[in-house]
């Protein structure tokens, strides 16, 4: 079930990350994706990677509870310090800053 989720998380933001005409995409690895990167891509495409991250910091730590006020809490925070860092990778910089 987690496998499924996953593969469809995975599609649906190789979509989202390619620029002009669709482009086959079957893997997006998101250690490799920098906060400049981030911050440069369109709000829509940056909603889609917040909500994957925080998903995914989220089941690392057990938890199952959206808190919404926190989850944009942690995206300025996150994109506050992207802006000063924006070599450093995202999952990087949400590991510095996020609650």
């Amino acid at each position: 079930m987690h496998r499924t989720a996953a593969a469809v998380s995975i599609a649906a933001i190789s979509l989202a990350l390619t620029s002009g005409p669709i482009q086959a995409q079957a893997v997006v690895d998101m250690t490799m994706l920098t906060c400049s990167q981030f911050l440069k891509s369109d709000r829509d495409r940056q909603d889609i990677v917040a909500g994957w991250m925080s998903g995914y910091f989220n089941s690392a730590r057990n938890v199952s509870v959206l808190n919404v006020t926190q989850a944009a809490k942690n995206r300025a925070a996150v994109s506050a310090y992207c802006k000063r860092h924006g070599n450093e990778t995202l999952m990087s910089a949400i590991q510095r800053t996020a609650r």
